[in-house]
């Protein structure tokens, strides 16, 4: 699929919102950008640049993306400090900080930081504020996706030296930031609604999908997205699935696959068709990162979403499933209460056992559950659409050149 232009969003967003962001990049043309992240396929920080990185080339911001690399001792380090980051125990070894630092060394050596607007993304490449050069007008931006509201101590307090070099700091919720000595910004994540994952998809094709996963869409269907990965707690969606079907006929789809920086999804994937076990109800779907239009037919064809977060960063799963108007319930934590106000825009859960209430609840009340669609949808539409991201990079960007001319 060749990469949207600007002008297609035209006929969601407005003219005025597009004429907007050209004149706001007007000031930074001939300014080069660098993203820098962990893996290039898997997660929403990966499909945001996808989206993103093409938009801000054709506003003449010139913007490269580079992915770090390492081994499987380096990811296993990395996905520790991310769960010990949203709240996980975690014991930092000095073995842990040595791997951190030698892979970010490596990948500081092997990638060239010559751009005017460096962005690195999340924890993994923290370390790589070590290649900025002493007197240098670039500015350095760390980007944080995760949950810091509640981080381990030990881990944090290992890399924040790192992100207190950094000009600013960009977190997706306001309960994520932490004391720092840097300026801090909020920047909620978005989604490309023209992409694969969220464009308007064909009857014949939703049906053809469903068909070939078993699906049954003359009953009501529950989705969940995600990776497996414990913090989406699958386990726990199986769980109230079982409940609520004691009540209400339904059937579970868990769509999902892993993130080349993630080591642990082959252990929680197992977990989850041992707690769905021989239930025909519940169909386990391990799908690769390519498989967009399949996901986005599943959650077309759902009659509700569930994104059951225990630990989350923002939660674009939630993004996707309320602007397709889909009625989604959803883990109160993170940056979901940012897109789902309880009982307006969708459904907030703390337990196995709301869940399965809320399930149920929605199963048997469909006005209330596809007015909740749309007002979901709508909100969507104001907030956290790929537009509206461009729009805070350009304006994030023109505030730091300013910096730089002082």
């Amino acid at each position: 699929m060749p990469p949207t232009r600007l002008d297609d969003y035209k006929s969601i967003v407005g003219v005025a919102e597009l004429d907007e962001l050209k004149y706001l990049a007007r000031d930074l043309k001939g300014k080069t950008v660098k993203m820098v992240n962990s893996t290039a396929v898997g997660g929403g920080v990966a499909e945001m640049l996808n989206q993103m990185v093409p938009l801000l080339n054709e506003v003449e911001v010139n913007t490269h993306w580079d992915v770090i690399t390492g081994g499987n001792d380096f990811f296993e380090v990395t996905k520790a400090f991310h769960n010990a980051l949203q709240g996980s125990e975690y014991n930092l070894t000095q073995q842990a900080r040595d791997i951190f630092l030698m892979h970010n060394e490596q990948n500081r050596q092997r990638i060239q930081f010559s751009e005017d607007f460096l962005v690195i993304h999340d924890p993994q490449p923290a370390a790589l504020i070590r290649a900025r050069q002493k007197e240098s007008q670039q500015r350095w931006i760390w980007r944080c996706h995760i949950d810091l509201s509640n981080p381990n101590r030990q881990v944090w307090d290992f890399l924040r030296p790192f992100i207190e070099q950094y000009d600013a700091a960009i977190f997706s919720s306001q309960s994520f930031s932490r004391q720092l000595q840097i300026p801090q910004y909020l920047f909620y994540p978005c989604i490309d609604p023209l992409s694969e994952k969220n464009k308007d998809l064909d009857e014949s094709f939703i049906q053809q999908v469903c068909d070939e996963f078993g699906v049954d869409r003359s009953r009501p269907i529950v989705t969940q997205v995600s990776r497996f990965d414990r913090a989406k707690d699958p386990v726990g969606v199986v769980q109230a699935f079982k409940q609520a079907r004691k009540y209400v006929d339904c059937q579970l789809v868990l769509a999902g696959g892993g993130a080349s920086d993630d080591p642990e999804g082959a252990a929680v994937l197992k977990e989850v068709k041992e707690a769905a076990g021989d239930d025909r109800d519940i169909i386990v779907l391990d799908l690769p990162p390519w498989c967009a239009l399949e996901i986005n037919a599943l959650q077309r064809a759902s009659t509700i979403v569930v994104q059951k977060s225990i630990r989350e960063g923002f939660g674009l799963t939630v993004t996707e499933a309320l602007w397709k108007g889909k009625p989604t319930i959803a883990g109160a934590v993170g940056g979901i209460p940012n897109q789902i106000i309880h009982k307006l825009t969708g459904a907030l859960v703390h337990s196995v056992d709301g869940c399965a209430y809320q399930m149920r609840y929605l199963l048997t009340h469909p006005d209330f559950a596809k007015q909740l669609g749309q007002n979901g949808r709508e909100h969507v539409k104001e907030n956290f659409l790929m537009t509206t991201n461009v729009r805070r990079w350009l304006l994030l960007l023109r505030i730091l050149l300013a910096g730089t001319a002082k």
